[in-house]
């Protein structure tokens, strides 16, 4: 996998954290660097630790899935991303308006935005040319940056680009998905 590839999916991967950060901007009274380094490491954090989550469990039954990988890989990556295209589509989905950093607040909003991650290590134990280290340390600090970025602009911007971020996250990994199926029926190479 290629590090263009691999940080297309970091970005596909952090558009749900960053919408939340986004949501979480414009709750929030004032924003501090403080605010931005707690948001940037719980979501990092949990969208690195989730998917080397999914490889070991990935890699425990890979033998048995090897014939079919290629079709796990797209339907995982296209099934999360049609539901990201679906939530940016969603005119009844309300975004949190809370604007607590305690952990477990915190926790709970890692853990719901990094559940895709988890899918997605999963599909990177059934390529054969991933790097699970690089893998994991690219969505993380990607997901770091674009939270804090997300925070910020929420804070100042509001909800104008939340649903084009889900949007565009959605697409990046149903594009990533159909590559990977068809780089292994043999229709393309690349």
């Amino acid at each position: 996998m290629s590090f263009i590839e691999l940080l297309l999916i970091a970005i596909g991967l952090s558009m749900d954290a960053f919408a939340v950060s986004v949501c979480k901007g414009l709750a929030a009274k004032q924003i501090s660097a403080k605010h931005l380094l707690i948001t940037g490491a719980w979501f990092g954090g949990f969208q690195a630790f989730m998917p080397t989550a999914g490889y070991l469990l990935g890699s425990a039954f890979e033998s048995y899935i090897t014939s079919f990988d290629h079709w796990i890989a797209f339907v995982l990556l296209a099934f999360i991303g049609g539901n990201m295209i679906h939530e940016s589509l969603d005119k009844s989905s309300t975004p949190p308006s809370d604007n607590s950093f305690s952990i477990k607040t915190m926790f709970v909003l890692a853990i719901a935005t990094s559940i895709d991650a988890l899918a997605v290590g999963v599909t990177f134990a059934l390529l054969p040319d991933v790097n699970i280290v690089t893998a994991v340390l690219s969505i993380g600090i990607v997901t770091f940056i674009l939270s804090a970025i997300g925070l910020k602009a929420g804070s100042l911007f509001g909800l104008k680009y939340k649903t084009k971020a889900e949007f565009a996250g959605g697409l990046i990994l149903i594009i990533i998905g159909i590559k990977i199926l068809l780089e292994h029926l043999g229709i393309i190479t690349l």
